[in-house]
């Protein structure tokens, strides 16, 4: 692996990082730059988990260590969220790389779009077991099905389900998901390394920065405002990232 190839990685990753904790879009970052390291498509989708599993550890324990732990309805939550990533994965080997990179694109597109809508504020409650309908139950199964086969994106799903549907706070939001992301995307991860697509060196010199990220963001979970401007700067990203995929 070249030295800036390194750079790149650990770069984008601490930015990733903080973006996946604190809002939404990371990965909106890392998979295409591991597919312009030179990786296949199915490879970076495979080897963009490590970093995601490694910086949801992260994330998790800081939460912990911070007094925020939500352990026993995240695990409910996530109980359909890694049904539905089982079947993700499984679905996401099986597409080929062209597909698979205009499925990006539209992706790209669409939580971009999904980001700029405006955020109307809702009056948030705590979440208590007997608010878990079926309703959220199937929301939470289709989020993993998502996640497990691309994972762009997923955090706008998220604050549709949690902030939205369920009413918590966003803060709160961000604690939840991040123990969601980790125990969904731990079976993933499993069905890419069994099928041989998952480059390691890459995934965790990534990891290395996405769990810096996830560190920092910890730090600074403030909400919708401590959120506003890391939104302009991931679609800033993302723009040009749709431009250089349209070239590629």
């Amino acid at each position: 692996m070249a030295w800036f190839e390194i750079v790149a990685l650990l770069g984008i990753g601490t930015l990733a990082g903080f973006i996946n904790v604190l809002s939404a879009g990371g990965s909106m970052l890392t998979l295409p730059l591991l597919m312009f390291l030179g990786l296949p498509p199915q490879a970076a989708n495979g080897t963009n988990r490590v970093s995601i599993v490694l910086q949801s550890i992260s994330a998790v324990s800081n939460f912990r260590r911070a007094g925020a732990s939500q352990f026993a309805l995240s695990l409910r939550l996530a109980v359909p969220a890694v049904v539905g990533s089982l079947l993700g994965a499984w679905l996401a080997l099986r597409v080929s790389d062209a597909l698979f990179e205009a499925i990006l694109v539209v992706v790209m597109l669409g939580a971009a779009v999904m980001m700029l809508l405006p955020q109307r504020a809702v009056d948030t409650q705590p979440l208590t077991p007997e608010r878990l309908t079926p309703m959220v139950y199937l929301a939470m199964l289709c989020i993993g099905l998502y996640g497990g086969f691309i994972q762009v994106g997923v955090g706008v799903l998220f604050i549709v389900v949690l902030y939205r549907m369920l009413k918590i706070d966003l803060a709160q939001v961000n604690v939840f998901k991040v123990l969601i992301v980790l125990l969904y995307t731990l079976p993933a991860l499993a069905i890419f390394v069994f099928n041989d697509q998952v480059r390691w060196s890459y995934g965790l010199v990534l990891a290395v920065g996405s769990m810096t990220g996830a560190w920092l963001a910890v730090k600074v979970n403030m909400g919708p405002q401590g959120a506003l401007w890391v939104r302009w700067l991931t679609l800033a990203a993302i723009a040009a990232i749709i431009v250089r995929l349209l070239l590629y």
